[in-house]
């Protein structure tokens, strides 16, 4: 996994927290290197003590429901999730500092719960907040980033937009993992960036941005570091054969398409809902 803490830590060593903003605003993808897509901001990004995150709508949110807070499910304040191990609807009051188009913060956000959060099949936490979209939007000018509803598509130009570095990768869709297992945690169909996009500690639950919709597509979460085949850190791709395959420095993400008929009425969880794929505890 991108590690959300000793991972972060070290990055800051290599890198110099003081200096990740400058990176941050150099790699911003611009219409020179993207012309017929819109340039990716950090607007409606948010960093957390340890990880990225973003806020996030489906297309039936209201803009009077409470927002949502997309990031992984090994980002939560909780700890890891175990294999299997799947929470809905637990108290938290963890706070989140909200980005703008350059990267700076411009405002709190609280939760009000853990909506959802699993490492299972998936790696993905949603947190409710004690704020509503059109609070957000009045406050702070922020709108939420738009969840896409389809499966992600193989050489899509992509954006991983990292709040807690406050710096963008930009590469494509590679293609998909049948399943990645990584340690005791397998996830399914998992989506496999081109070496371009060298994710670190710290990028995890950052959002993964279609350049040309401006929709998120999936959300980051790990890569293979030094080679191991299956262990921590060191995730590999098993087909559907049971080949196993090991791609150093390549990083992965999560799809969220499969979330979004999960999203019902007032933006709570219903894992009933027709077409939900998100495992039940």
């Amino acid at each position: 996994m991108n590690k959300p803490l000793i991972g972060a830590f070290l990055a800051a060593l290599l890198l110099g927290a003081g200096t990740a903003p400058a990176v941050a605003a150099e790699n911003v993808p611009t219409q020179e290197a993207a012309p017929t897509a819109k340039a990716v901001t950090f607007a409606g990004t948010v960093a957390l003590s340890n990880c990225s995150g973003s806020v996030v709508r489906s297309p039936d949110s209201a803009p009077t429901d409470p927002a949502l807070v997309l990031s992984n499910g090994h980002c939560l304040e909780t700890g890891f999730p175990g294999p299997g191990e799947v929470l809905v609807d637990r108290p938290s009051t963890r706070t989140f500092t909200l980005l703008n188009a350059s990267g700076s913060g411009v405002g709190t956000l609280k939760a009000s719960k853990i909506a959802y959060g699993t490492m299972t099949d998936t790696d993905l936490s949603l947190y409710e907040l004690t704020s509503t979209y059109e609070q957000i939007e009045s406050s702070y000018g922020i709108r939420a980033l738009e969840l896409e509803t389809a499966h992600p598509v193989a050489g899509t130009a992509i954006t991983v937009a990292s709040g807690y570095w406050k710096r963008t990768y930009s590469c494509d869709i590679d293609g998909f993992a049948h399943r990645l297992k990584e340690g005791r945690w397998t996830w399914k169909d998992s989506v496999r960036y081109t070496p371009e996009c060298q994710t670190i500690g710290g990028t995890s639950g950052s959002p993964v941005i279609d350049d040309a919709t401006g929709k998120v597509v999936a959300v980051n979460n790990t890569g293979n570091e030094s080679g191991g085949e299956c262990t921590d850190n060191n995730p590999c791709e098993v087909d559907e054969n049971g080949e196993v395959t090991v791609r150093e420095g390549i990083n992965y993400a999560q799809q969220t398409y499969n979330m979004v008929p999960c999203i019902g009425a007032g933006n709570k969880i219903d894992l009933d809902r027709e077409g939900c794929g998100l495992p039940k505890p």
